[in-house]
Parts: C-alpha cells; sequence; structure tokens
C-alpha cells in the first residue's frame, strides 16, 4: 500500500516519546479535525527518528500532516495505526520534517515503518505488543 494521506487540524496532545526494551521507539499525537457538529480526535505515530516532528509546536498550532496507514494481527486481533512521517505548522511556520519527507529521491517513506512486535509469534499471555 503505498497511498500517503494528508489531513489539516489543530495539534490537541503530544505525548512523550516511548522506548521499548527492544530499542524501538514511537511518540503519539492527537490533531483534532472539525466535523460538523462533532469534531474528531486523531490519533497518530511517528517512530524511530521521526519521534522528533513534533518538536518546536505546540498544542492548539494548526497543523497538516503526512501519514500512510498501517495495519497488523497479533494473536488473533487487528491492529490500524496512522504513522506520521511528515508534521508541518500552517500559516507560515516551517516544516518539522525535510521537504522531502526525509526520503531522499523515493519521494514516498518506506513501504513498511513498523517493526513487528517483539516476540511476535510467541504463544502465551494475550497482551498487547506495544
Amino acid at each position: 500500500m503505498a497511498k500517503n494521506f494528508e489531513l489539516e487540524g489543530t495539534l490537541k496532545v503530544v505525548n512523550e516519546v516511548q522506548t521499548f526494551a527492544s530499542g524501538f521507539s514511537k511518540r503519539e499525537f492527537v490533531v483534532e479535525v472539525a466535523d460538523g457538529n462533532y469534531p474528531q480526535m486523531i490519533k497518530f505515530e511517528c517512530i524511530k527518528e521521526k519521534t522528533s516532528l513534533t518538536d518546536g509546536l505546540n498544542t492548539d498550532d494548526q497543523v497538516k500532516v503526512t501519514f500512510d496507514i498501517r495495519g497488523n494481527e497479533y494473536n488473533g486481533r487487528y491492529y490500524v495505526n496512522l504513522n506520521a512521517w511528515k508534521l508541518e505548522k500552517l500559516g507560515g511556520g516551517n516544516a518539522a520534517a525535510p521537504a522531502d519527507g526525509g526520503f531522499g529521491d523515493q519521494g514516498a517513506p518506506p513501504s513498511h515503518l513498523s517493526e513487528p512486535p517483539a516476540g511476535q509469534g510467541q504463544e502465551g499471555d494475550d497482551d498487547i505488543p506495544f
């Protein structure tokens, strides 16, 4: 799935970076998007070196998020993640990622941004791997 998506809204929450025993790191943030009478709170995640995308941004900033959709299965359950790989402040602000999205001449993110959860394939507890 090579399709990229963009969404504009208001940055509402920026969580701390989470680092796992495997060395994998991620940061989640929430963007509020107007949708009639009921605004939507959309949660994104940045992984690895992209956890710095939110640096220099504040809550209530207007932003544009470029992301892809990732899905996986773990112990018979299915998960969907919105993986942000570019985040821009709207209204004359600077981009929080290089103009090429950090992917050089490729112009698109790698087809698989996530790492498999530690211990995937092992039988045992039914905990979420992240």
